[in-house]
C-alpha cells in the first residue's frame, strides 16, 4: 500500500495535511473537554441543594429521636418531626436529580463539541487519503517496467488538457502510434505526476 506520493511537492502537502488533521483533532478534543468542565461547574448549586436536603433530613430526624423521649407528647412530636424530615429527603432527591442532569448535559455537550468538527473534517481527510492510496497503489502495479509506460501515455492523451499535451509534442497521438520513446515517457510522466508517482528508474 502506497501511503505517500513520490513527488516532493505532493508528499509535502500530504504530510502537512496529516499534521494539520492531528492538530485539528487535538484542538477540538481540548475544546470538548473545556465545554464539559464549564458545564460541569454548574452543578455547584445543585450539590448545595442536595447537601442542604441531607442536612435538613438528618437534623429533623435527630430532633425527632430526642423529642420522642419527652413524656406524654414525645411520640406525637417525633412523628411530626419525622414527617417534616421527609421534606429534606425530597430536597436531597431534587438536588441529586439536578446533579445527574447537569453531568449528563456536560458529557453530551462535551462530546458533541469535539466530535462534530472532528468527524466532519476527518471524513473529508480520510476520503482524500484513501482515494490517493487506492489510485497510487493500483497505478504503482502497472509501472514495474518501462513497457508499462505506454498505458499511462495513452491515459494522458485522454485525460490531460490539450495545452499540457501541446507542450510535449505537436502531434502526441501520432508520436504515440509511432512509438516515439521520448514522447511516450513525457506523456506517461505527465499522467503519473497526477497520481503522485514518478517514472520508473
Amino acid at each position: 500500500m502506497k501511503l505517500y506520493a513520490d513527488t516532493t511537492a505532493r508528499r509535502t502537502r500530504q504530510l502537512l495535511g496529516d499534521v494539520a488533521m492531528l492538530v485539528w483533532l487535538a484542538v477540538w478534543a481540548w475544546a470538548g473537554r473545556q465545554v464539559h468542565d464549564v458545564v460541569l461547574g454548574l452543578r455547584g448549586p445543585a450539590q448545595s441543594l442536595e447537601t442542604a436536603g441531607t442536612s435538613v433530613h438528618d437534623s429533623l430526624t435527630g430532633a425527632g429521636a430526642e423529642a420522642g423521649r419527652i413524656p406524654a407528647v414525645g411520640g406525637d412530636l417525633e412523628r411530626w418531626l419525622d414527617g417534616a424530615a421527609a421534606s429534606g429527603t425530597r430536597l436531597r432527591g431534587a438536588g441529586h436529580s439536578m446533579v445527574s442532569s447537569i453531568e449528563d448535559l456536560a458529557a453530551w455537550l462535551g462530546w458533541s463539541t469535539a466530535l462534530v468538527p472532528i468527524l466532519t473534517v476527518g471524513a473529508l481527510w480520510l476520503w482524500l487519503r484513501a482515494r490517493f492510496m487506492r489510485r497510487a497503489t493500483t497505478a504503482q502495479r502497472f509501472i514495474d517496467a518501462t513497457e508499462d509506460l505506454d498505458l499511462f501515455a495513452l491515459r494522458a492523451m485522454v485525460r490531460q488538457p490539450m495545452t499540457a499535451l501541446a507542450r510535449i509534442s505537436a502531434d502526441p497521438a501520432g508520436d504515440w502510434r509511432r512509438r516515439e520513446p521520448d514522447v511516450i515517457k513525457a506523456l506517461a510522466a505527465l499522467e503519473l505526476h497526477d497520481e503522485g508517482l514518478r517514472l520508473p528508474g
